[in-house]
């Protein structure tokens, strides 16, 4: 079992940075695939990033391509998603997930965190 703790989100004007982090806790968290999806009001959630354990292997949406930065940090457990040049259509729930594979983790992560807004103002 693994716990995912978001924290981070809040209210941005557009061209704005926020930084998200993630605490993870369970059995061998640290071997897991991490990463963050997205769910805008009245749209499906989406996948926004991930990386793999090692942090060798990184995905991103093409929406979020060269404004989004994922890392993670295997001593403390957390991951993190770096967000610049926010725009009004990145306004979201963010949730932090993890999988045991890089393809679960884009597609049907098995574990969830409750999630944190992220607003941004035009």
């Amino acid at each position: 079992q693994v716990q995912l703790v978001e924290s981070g989100g809040g209210l941005v004007q557009a061209g704005g940075s926020l930084r998200l982090s993630c605490a993870a806790s369970g059995r061998d968290v640290s071997s897991y695939v991490m990463g963050w999806f997205r769910q805008a009001p009245g749209k499906e959630r989406e996948f926004v990033a991930s990386i793999s354990w090692r942090g060798r292997t990184i995905y991103y949406a093409d929406s979020v391509k060269g404004r989004f930065t994922i890392s993670r940090d295997n001593a403390k457990n957390t991951v993190s998603l770096q967000m610049n040049s926010l725009k009004p259509e990145d306004t979201a729930v963010y949730y932090c997930n993890a999988d045991d594979s890089l393809t679960g983790a884009r597609t049907r992560p098995r574990y969830w965190g409750q999630g944190t807004q992220v607003t941004v103002s035009s």
